[in-house]
């Protein structure tokens, strides 16, 4: 859909998302690097702007803290997830990613769109800590100040992560970070600092220390029914898996596990994980699609509502998960058996897991048109085990960490059993002339696990720059793209307005 402005874009998305009242308006007005032209909206007071004095609207404003803005799209395509299937149809936003190109769209589902969004929740936690600030009687809003500063980190955590250079300890002082910002936003342009991503690192991890503890789970049920609600919230146990992401690429192992314990201990991550050699393997696509991003899933840790299309595009662009991806990812694995994820297949060649559920808003009572959102998981159970078991296997300690792929393991083989569980050293054959050390061959299927588990989600890009892992393209007419380790396009270039009117400096090509 056009507008005139960014005026009537925010008013629109007011009338129709998913908690529409003034206090996400006036959050969206507080955008940084917005899309242009939005000083008029910025000059209006609403008549509830200033009416943010009470929990229950600080509550309605953190909502909006949030990125609704999905980086599912873009991830996947510069992965070793996909491929060039010719049949399948033709998207900017898909092919420009697959190339490792700085695209030019700014729609939906692209890295400009996700840039923004991010800011957005950001400006919505700025402008809750500021109330709670000057309220004078911060002590009343705890539980608010804590989900802020944890949702402003992970804003931040994200941008960093895609627009600089992955974290590294000898480098990170004087590698180009991102703008960490603590005010909230009451200007349309700004000029702002990218200092370092040793800083904003630091930012980080001062915010989630900060406001972890103050999180109270109960704050979010307070006359309402707890089913779905806490899902699309920091609780205790999204805020520590966030904590086990964030020391997993700050490399504090230590810090990890002792996160990941707090999310969920390792004696009870079995109940947690998705049932997929039992419940999930009777399911249709439909019921798959419904039930994967259920808030009443115990595998979801963290939802978020985005407008996004993703629902709709990801099992039917041309750069997607075709046949050959397919065997790679799923024919064989470490763990021996065969995998019971349910994949379908489209007649142009793309496999795909039925994950997604959209959520339709009509522009109007009688309308036939509106957005679409797609529900994504941030965290979950799964990744929780994973961090743990990546930072067991970096601390050398492989047993423990074989003994969580195990447990995976036990839901995702057909006809697992227990007297076949993995060891250190069968794996290692498994990756026989691949690996040079048990503990790189653990690490291996590592992450080989969490290709499969996260496909079509994004997360696979991460663990790719992370590990700096390279990536090879083909195109259907015979040529092959590689993105080799420390390829400056592993960074995601900054939006051409942050750069022009916000005054930062590019990322190098």
């Amino acid at each position: 859909m056009k507008y005139r402005s960014i005026g009537e874009m925010i008013r629109t998305r007011w009338a129709t998302s998913r908690v529409a009242n003034p206090a996400s308006a006036l959050a969206l007005t507080l955008t940084l690097f917005s899309l242009g032209g939005c000083g008029d909206f910025l000059s209006e007071s609403p008549d509830n702007r200033a009416t943010l004095d009470s929990q229950e609207k600080l509550a309605e404003l953190l909502v909006t803290a949030y990125p609704e803005t999905n980086y599912a799209m873009f991830c996947e395509a510069m992965s070793d997830n996909v491929e060039d299937n010719p049949a399948a149809p033709q998207d900017p936003r898909n092919a420009d990613p697959y190339f490792w190109r700085d695209g030019t769209s700014t729609d939906q589902d692209t890295p400009e769109d996700y840039w923004n969004g991010c800011y957005k929740a950001i400006a919505a936690a700025n402008h809750a800590l500021e109330f709670i600030n000057n309220s004078g009687t911060p002590e009343l809003y705890a539980a608010q100040r804590g989900e802020a500063l944890v949702a402003r980190a992970y804003s931040h955590f994200m941008i960093v992560t895609l627009f600089a250079k992955t974290y590294n300890p000898n480098t990170a002082a004087a590698d180009p970070g991102i703008p960490y910002v603590t005010d909230p936003e009451k200007q349309s342009f700004k000029n702002y600092e990218r200092k370092t991503v040793q800083y904003v690192y630091d930012m980080i991890e001062q915010d989630l220390t900060e406001g972890l503890p103050l999180i109270d789970d109960k704050a979010y049920t307070k006359g309402e029914s707890a089913t779905g609600v806490v899902k699309y919230h920091f609780t205790q146990m999204a805020a520590h898996a966030f904590a086990s992401r964030f020391y997993l690429f700050k490399r504090n192992y230590a810090k990890v596990i002792e996160h990941a314990d707090a999310a969920i201990p390792a004696a009870e991550i079995r109940n947690y994980l998705r049932p997929w050699n039992t419940v999930y393997k009777s399911y249709s696509a439909t019921e798959l699609l419904i039930n994967y991003t259920k808030a009443t899933e115990t595998s979801n840790i963290l939802l978020c509502e985005t407008l996004s299309d993703w629902t709709r595009s990801f099992s039917t662009l041309r750069y997607a998960t075709g046949a050959p991806r397919y065997q790679e990812i799923f024919n064989e694995n470490p763990a021996g058996g065969e995998y019971s994820y349910s994949v379908f297949y489209r007649s142009f060649g793309v496999y795909f897991v039925n994950k997604f559920r959209e959520h339709f808003v009509q522009v109007g009572v009688n309308a036939n048109t509106g957005y679409v959102y797609t529900i994504m998981p941030l965290f979950t159970a799964e990744e929780v085990l994973f961090n743990r078991a990546e930072a067991y296997a970096m601390q050398k300690n492989l047993g423990t960490a074989v003994q969580e792929l195990d447990i995976w393991a036990s839901t995702r083989i057909v006809d697992y059993s227990p007297r076949y569980q993995m060891l250190p050293e069968w794996i290692a054959d498994y990756y026989y002339g691949y690996a040079k050390s048990n503990q790189e061959a653990v690490i291996m299927a590592i992450l080989a696990f969490r290709r499969v588990e996260f496909l079509h989600e994004g997360m696979r890009w991460f663990d790719i720059v992370r590990h700096n892992l390279p990536v090879t393209h083909r195109t259907n007419d015979g040529k092959v793209l590689e993105l080799k380790a420390n390829d400056p396009r592993r960074v995601l270039q900054l939006p051409r307005e942050a750069v022009t009117t916000g005054g930062l400096s590019p990322n190098a090509r």
